[in-house]
């Protein structure tokens, strides 16, 4: 008996991704050339880089990354469990809900309007509406789970449930406010001081832990399987990595907190359990990869795949560093620096983008009913543009970083710091150029795949307009089938 999927929520959650996806990387170019050309700001307060950093961020992370795992998370769990979409109009609601919080916490950022945290979380409306919305997407998540047809919930279906729950509890306890009334949009964190960092960077971390990391551990669990058409390396490894992940990577945060007011011990806690995570984070990796052992040949072929293995490759690299980096005697030099936003990015764009763009290219036809993509070609295109779009931006935040924590460090003969902070700004300033052109070739790759996916779906809407044609009605049939 054929199921009938309901991939038109999928659909509308691929397209606000790519959407979003220009938004925040065209942001994120525009502030790099800030630092380089300071002029660039405009002098206008919502064209400063302070204003545009967190529309940039949230942009990227919520509205690309936060769409690609909702599609995916959609697009699997009819597949895995063999059944519908549960609660149709409840995902609708979901989608413009999510839709509208976006632009309710980007407004938010370009007025000035946010809770002054670390992370420039929007204010108590939005983080409400937020939780609405969430609620939402967990109910028909787990609806849809409980009306499986399969016996076995698949391992990727319990990453994306432990990032959901998980992102839902650090939600709550980081955003805990008190309005100022109910007319302002305004509020008062409840907690202060040392206690506030706590919280920020139990949720910052976290964060990254479940939204950036399992949720798209989910999507390494099934897509490169489905790609390769190769069962999972380990399916037991892939367990021992869920509840590794799980347990370790909440108590790691207060590595972000070093030589600071937190108390020592807190400090040692978050260090260690970020070493230990280096273990099942490399337990995930190795699974990923070898998933490839008998179809290695497919790499030559297959740039979607390629895609897929060279995120888990950075998966790999960024969960080695960032145990390195929470070790106290070098988080003392890289700490503050751009070393630090050079691990992010490579876990950002080098992990999660990649593998995002593998999901989207795999799942972009079959939702359109396409044999495959309206080009390969500009798929390699952007796979090579995206590529050394990341080596130019992680290399010289490297560089950047580490000189920076050098000149920090440098006193002279009579004991005084032997560089002020506008030499090292300025020492610094050619690689920050250097990242903006990694960034300009990792927003071109983005705009290619754009152009991709569009045609690929004018180019199916034209095949079901005009289905007599032999050739045309052939590859219809096909990609029907394929799907």
């Amino acid at each position: 008996m054929t199921i009938e999927y309901n991939d038109k929520i999928v659909k509308c959650f691929t397209l606000a991704a790519v959407f979003w996806a220009i938004a925040g990387m065209g942001a994120g170019v525009f502030i790099a050339l800030q630092l380089v050309y300071p002029a660039l700001n405009l002098d206008l307060p919502w064209t400063t880089f302070g204003r545009l950093r967190p529309l940039h961020t949230s942009g990227v992370i919520f509205g690309f990354g936060g769409n690609v795992l909702f599609a995916a998370s959609f697009f699997i769990v009819q597949r895995t469990c063999q059944v519908t979409l549960a609660l149709p109009w409840l995902a609708r609601f979901m989608f413009w809900g999510y839709q509208a919080f976006m632009v309710m916490a980007g407004v938010g950022y370009l007025f000035g309007i946010t809770q002054g945290k670390e992370y420039a979380e929007p204010e108590w409306y939005a983080d409400l509406w937020l939780t609405i919305v969430w609620v939402s997407y967990i109910i028909v998540y787990i609806v849809t789970l409980a009306r499986r047809k399969e016996s076995h919930i698949y391992v990727a279906n319990w990453f994306f449930l432990a990032f959901m729950i998980v992102v839902a509890i650090l939600h709550l306890g980081n955003n805990m406010s008190i309005p100022v009334s109910m007319t302002s949009p305004n509020s008062i964190s409840v907690f202060g001081g040392v206690q506030s960092a706590m919280i920020q960077w139990w949720y910052g971390h976290n964060a990254v832990g479940f939204f950036l990391t399992a949720g798209f551990l989910g999507i390494m669990y099934y897509f490169v399987p489905k790609r390769a058409q190769r069962p999972i390396y380990s399916y037991r490894l892939s367990i021992l990595h869920f509840w590794g992940l799980v347990f370790i990577y909440i108590w790691a945060g207060p590595h972000h907190l070093h030589y600071t007011a937190l108390p020592d011990w807190a400090q040692s806690l978050g260090m260690t359990m970020s070493i230990i995570l280096w273990v099942p984070s490399w337990g995930g990796m190795v699974n990923g990869i070898m998933t490839l052992s008998g179809a290695w040949h497919k790499l030559r072929d297959d740039p979607v795949l390629r895609f897929l293995i060279i995120a888990i490759a950075f998966y790999g690299m960024s969960t080695f560093e960032g145990p390195m980096l929470a070790i106290k005697s070098v988080n003392a030099l890289a700490h503050y620096t751009e070393w630090v936003i050079s691990h992010v990015h490579s876990g950002a764009l080098g992990w999660v983008a990649f593998v995002s763009f593998g999901a989207l290219y795999h799942m972009v036809p079959i939702l359109w009913n396409k044999r495959e993509m309206y080009s390969i070609s500009l798929i390699n295109l952007h796979l090579w543009l995206g590529t050394i779009g990341i080596i130019l931006y992680i290399t010289s935040m490297w560089a950047a970083g580490i000189m920076q924590g050098l000149m920090w460090r440098s006193y002279d003969a009579m004991g005084f710091l032997q560089y002020s902070f506008i030499d090292v700004v300025v020492g610094i300033k050619p690689y920050y150029l250097i990242r903006a052109i990694g960034g300009i070739c990792f927003l071109s790759g983005v705009l290619i795949m754009t152009y991709n996916i569009i045609m690929t779906i004018i180019t199916a809407r034209q095949e079901v307009d005009e289905p007599t044609e032999g050739a045309v009605g052939s590859r219809l049939s096909e990609a029907i089938q394929a799907a």
